[in-house]
Order: structure tokens, then sequence, then C-alpha cells
């Protein structure tokens, strides 16, 4: 075989070392029975936190069904949540990837990021077609008109709030798609999954898992939930005979063991991501603030109590799978990280109305 003969443009090539056929069955390109000549290179930049990455991963979906036999990159500050047999590419930031990014040529980028830095990147590449965010005259700009309405509802509340759209119709548009209930994808690992599949079993003793999400990250502190209404929540599942559990990172540990031991009910610890997805994995149910939780239990296919107060509540996309509980009075706080009351709303959602949702969802019974 001649190197001329090499097929560059296979799906399967991966540059100077050996592509997976020929790992498995020695094949070489002169004649190989696998080759998947490429048709389309798609680059999707959706660098974010780690929910919002999770949240774009519907895209994936509606590519692969449009553009057939597509080598697909993704761009991301959280390259271990995706899933890496549904992309080609995960590319994390930094010079190297940025480099490889601006001497390659797409068909097509969706930049689905209103950050500086990707908007930059997505006016310096070189692709055919562009969507979502760029970078123009010294501002933030839309590649398309599609996305001119999500740039809008960036820059002023008032029109966020008349938001009637969820994320994921709103990011299909701009995508220039339409949103058919498309579902998430994540990285799972399995043999991890299964490890805690045998203890929870041996835990809960057939009981329905119930994972209680006690954290929601710095950032918006309105959401929190307080403690004595975990408490009561826990409670109040395991005299229903469910076997609650208490999950969180590393800035809930401390008052997940104190939750834990008041409530007599169990909390494995915290853990890297991928253990922490494999722990939900095992849940039957999980109960949770808008925060990643939220989007990792969607991802899993869980049934989910969501908790939410300064967010559009148009926003979420539930998949029937859910039912999110606001306060009994809407909130006047609109994406504020401090409430204007004495009391923040998020104290009026009571423990009960979040025991009989889950009730409902696990059941099937109102």
């Amino acid at each position: 075989m001649n190197h001329k003969d090499t097929k560059f443009d296979c799906l399967h090539f991966r540059g100077a070392i050996p592509c997976k056929p020929n790992k498995v069955d020695g094949s070489i390109c002169l004649d190989c029975k696998h080759y998947l000549p490429i048709k389309s290179k798609i680059l999707i930049i959706k660098l974010g936190a780690l929910g919002d990455v999770i949240r774009t991963t519907p895209l994936l979906e509606k590519l692969r069904e449009k553009y057939k036999n597509a080598h697909i990159s993704w761009l991301t500050l959280s390259p271990s949540i995706l899933p890496k047999n549904s992309i080609e590419e995960i590319l994390p930031l930094n010079e190297v990837s940025l480099f490889n990014l601006q001497h390659t040529a797409f068909d097509i980028v969706i930049n689905l990021d209103k950050d500086k830095e990707a908007c930059l990147l997505t006016s310096l590449i070189t692709a055919k077609e562009k969507f979502g965010f760029t970078w123009k005259d010294g501002h933030i700009a839309a590649c398309t008109p599609a996305a001119e309405r999500k740039l809008l509802t960036g820059y002023f509340d008032s029109l966020s709030q008349e938001n009637t759209k969820s994320y994921l119709e709103e990011i299909f548009e701009i995508s220039h798609f339409t949103f058919n209930k498309e579902g998430y994808v994540i990285h799972l690992n399995e043999e991890m999954a299964d490890e805690w599949k045998v203890k929870m079993l041996d835990l809960s003793k057939g009981k329905i898992v119930i994972g209680l999400n006690t954290g929601c990250g710095p950032r918006w502190n309105t959401r929190l939930w307080s403690e004595e209404k975990w408490i009561e929540t826990a409670n109040s599942l395991k005299q229903k005979g469910y076997f609650p559990v208490f999950l969180g990172g590393e800035l809930e540990h401390e008052k997940n063991e104190r939750l834990s031991l008041a409530a007599s009910c169990y909390y494995p610890g915290h853990f890297a991501l991928d253990e922490f997805i494999a722990i939900t994995n095992n849940c039957d149910g999980v109960v949770t603030q808008v925060t990643m939780m939220m989007h990792i239990a969607t991802a899993l296919k869980k049934k989910l109590v969501l908790m939410n107060t300064i967010f559009n509540p148009y926003e979420f996309e539930l998949y029937g799978r859910g039912i999110l509980i606001g306060p009994p009075s809407p909130c006047q706080c609109y994406f504020g990280n401090t409430c204007k009351f004495e009391a923040p709303c998020m104290l009026s959602i009571e423990s009960k109305t979040i025991v009989l949702a889950m009730e409902e969802l696990v059941l099937g019974k109102p």
C-alpha cells in the first residue's frame, strides 16, 4: 500500500495512529469494508458550566439525523461530561485546541456561548455556515437572525421574563432546527454504575431510592432550601417506605453529614463527577434545586422534582418525567443572588408539596 492510498476523509481516520477498524480486525484502506467518507465537518462550541454543556447535547441527535457521516467536534471546558461514543473529537479549551481549530476548515460551526472568547473564536474559524453567536464590530453579534432574540433576552430581564420557550427550543431555533424532544446524552461509567447498583440494592433492601441533592453552587444563593426542610422531606419519605439518600458535592459535604445524622439517612460522601453520575444513575427519583443535578438526572431519565424560584419556569424541559415546583407566590427576585425580602421565597416551598410530587411521579398517582 502506498501513502497516496490512505483515505484521509474517512470518519475512522485518526491521524498518525491506527484507526479502530485496523486495531480490531487489521483493516487497511485499500480494501477496507469500514470506510465511511466524511460528508460534513461540524464544530460545536459550548464551553459553559457542566449543566449547560449537558443540556446542549440533544443537538447531537438532530445533527446526526440531518448530516449523515458527519465528523463532529466539540470544544468545551467540561470534556469529561460528554458522551465519547457520540462525538468524534472532544476538545478541551487550551492553546493546542485553539491553534488546531483556527487551521481547520469546517462546513458548520455552532457557537451557543455568549462569552467573549467563544464569540471571538467563532469569528476567526473558517466555516461555510455559522450559527449562534459571533464577534463583530467590537461586540457580540448573531451569526444569523435566528440568534438575535436570545441575545436580547440576555441583555434585558424584562424580555427574558416574557419568554415562553424552553432553552432547548431556543438553541434548536438558533441552529435552524425544530426541537422534537430529542434527549440528553451523557458519559456514564457503566462499570462504576454497576458497582453502585449492588451497593444501593444492599442498602435500600429493594426500596425505591430517592436522591436528595442539597446544593446548588454559590452563584445564586437564593436557590438554597433550608436544612430543616431537607430533614423534614427525608423523614417523610422514610415514613412512606422510600429510601432517601443525601447527595451533593464538596461544598455540601459538611451540610450533608449534618443532614444524614439528623434524619438517620444514608449519605455516601462526595465524589468526582463520574462517580457522582454513577450514584445518581442508581436513584429512582431525584429532588433538586436548579443546578447541575437537574441536567444529570434528566440525562439519566430519572423522575425529577425540580424546585425553582428565580428563573423563568418555561426554560426547563423535563420530558414528561418531572414536576416543577415554585413558591405559592411568584418570585420577585428574577435571576437574583440576594433576596429583596426578609425570607426568601424558596423557603415558602413546603416539604409536603415535594413529597407528594415525588409520589405522583414514582407511583403514577396524583
